[in-house]
């Protein structure tokens, strides 16, 4: 099966194939690499032709691979050529040349090529290892379209500059349910509305982490299945809509997989880039906002700035909403004027995020329902929360900050509204996130679920409490959500 990844400049030739997370050039390159090395050891009639095929093979798939772009897991595949080219090709110009052939003797050789083909190796584990993510195929009936604004807040001065004329501002992507495109429509990119502006932000997030930005160099060449300034669905519907608010130095983008999922599924997602606090927002004249805000070691002092970080987010959401409650913006007139159903709106968020949305939700009850994405609930626990509540949290161990279940079970409990707390077996806390899809699957970070199931846990979860939630679908959701984890279910009138 072929995943597409487009890019205008290179074509289908960027492709990645699943399960091999390479492109075609780049497997063929592997390919060829590994027949050079193994021709050695082939019957002496077949060496001269395989070597022939395999130079040529390795030699056509770097030229188009230096056309397109190399990436870094590459480096090791051509290392491992480069050494054996001089052993694989040096009996066949010896021998065009009239000169007795020379070869190394077995076991000189044989190391060799063990070596070289470990070498070789190391570029398809390190292409496993850090891909360009492939984006699983939203599930519902509709196409999903995306575009970007920018708002300022002119009642909101911003507290993260010293200049007492500088406003808050806010960029906001939208996902939205739209009209199929035509088959060559060029989906959108991920991490930006450019190729430079998603480099800017994987880099501004590879530093966060503490990682050297070459190694997920993948990140920014993925494209989505949105497409920018797609048409609206047809047919007149007015959508829901679902806020989102991203983790602390995270991005707008780092729930894609996600909000595209809820797009198709008849929602509007809308999630914010929040200046200052995310790791780089690319504004709408070209300049670039870094992350201000940094976590200091100590936890309790860390706690203390989270509740003022929380606040300004809180603040953020509230002030989007009202924007998408004006459908004479002219930031919106095209395509969603009329396509809005802010009488039905859900505030999310992961980590940091959602201790936003709870608080957002307590301030504003103009939000119908909440979601948490493993999010601890930074600030003050009242007034309680009027709106019906869904928590997902990781795996609790060991190291699991011990305040964390006892506070967010707290709050869910003084709840006037039913509330969840469903606990995912196998979830790490960047399982909620677009992060196994492109980093490393090491349990403890993006956790055991995979690059498949990750996602669609989380979707399904979120999908089955907003029908239940904003579409008042009737069924079972504390039957759905248990089939994911351990659930346990809060009710107003009980306590439980």
């Amino acid at each position: 099966m072929w995943h597409r990844v487009p890019r205008p400049e290179d074509g289908r030739v960027t492709e990645i194939i699943a399960g091999l997370y390479m492109s075609p050039p780049e497997f063929l390159a592997s390919l060829g690499a590994v027949a050079l090395v193994v021709a050695r050891w082939l019957p002496p009639a077949a060496r001269p032709r395989v070597t022939i095929a395999a130079g040529a093979v390795l030699v056509l798939s770097t030229i188009v691979l230096s056309v397109v772009g190399i990436r870094w897991q590459m480096l090791p595949v051509l290392a491992g050529a480069a050494v054996a080219s001089p052993f694989a090709l040096s009996p066949l110009l010896r021998r065009r040349s009239g000169q007795p052939a020379w070869r190394a003797r077995w076991w000189l050789a044989l190391p060799a090529s063990v070596a070289c083909l470990g070498l070789i190796a190391t570029g398809p584990v390190a292409a496993w290892a850090f891909p360009v993510p492939v984006f699983p195929e939203p599930s519902g009936r509709f196409a999903v379209g995306t575009r970007v604004v920018q708002w300022t807040d002119p009642r909101r001065p911003e507290s993260f500059t010293a200049d007492p004329h500088d406003r808050r501002m806010v960029v906001v992507q939208l996902w939205y349910p739209a009209r199929k495109s035509p088959a060559g429509a060029q989906r959108a990119q991920y991490l930006g509305r450019t190729e430079h502006e998603a480099r800017t932000v994987s880099d501004a997030l590879a530093r966060e982490v503490g990682l050297p930005g070459f190694l997920v160099d993948g990140v920014p060449r993925a494209h989505t299945h949105s497409v920018f300034d797609a048409p609206v669905a047809g047919g007149g519907e007015r959508f829901p809509v679902v806020l989102f608010s991203p983790g602390s130095g995270g991005v707008r983008t780092q729930n894609t997989a996600w909000a595209e999922e809820l797009a198709s599924h008849g929602y509007v997602v809308a999630a914010l880039d929040h200046p200052y606090d995310s790791a780089a927002v690319v504004l709408a004249d070209g300049r670039t906002i870094r992350a201000k805000i940094a976590s200091t070691g100590d936890r309790d002092k860390d706690a203390e700035l989270a509740v003022d970080w929380t606040a300004v987010r809180a603040a953020d959401l509230s002030f989007v909403l009202t924007q998408l409650d004006h459908p004479d913006r002219d930031e919106i007139t095209d395509p969603l004027t009329g396509r809005l159903d802010t009488s039905r709106v859900a505030v999310t968020g992961h980590s940091i995020g959602g201790a936003a949305a709870l608080q957002a939700a307590r301030q504003d009850r103009r939000f119908d329902a909440v979601i948490d994405l493993d999010g601890y609930p930074h600030g003050p626990t009242s007034p309680a929360l009027h709106q019906p509540t869904l928590a997902l949290t990781q795996a609790i161990t060991p190291e699991t900050d011990p305040r964390y279940i006892p506070r967010l079970t707290m709050a869910l409990k003084r709840s006037t509204a039913t509330s969840y707390r469903l606990t995912v077996p196998g979830a790490a806390h960047l399982t909620f996130m677009d992060g196994p899809l492109y980093l490393p699957p090491v349990p403890s970070t993006v956790g055991s679920l995979g690059r498949t199931e990750s996602p669609h846990v989380v979707a399904a979860n979120t999908l089955a409490f907003l029908d239940s939630t904003l579409r008042h679908e009737h069924g079972d959701l504390a039957g759905v959500l248990s089939a994911y984890g351990d659930l346990s279910v809060h009710h107003p009138d009980s306590g439980r």
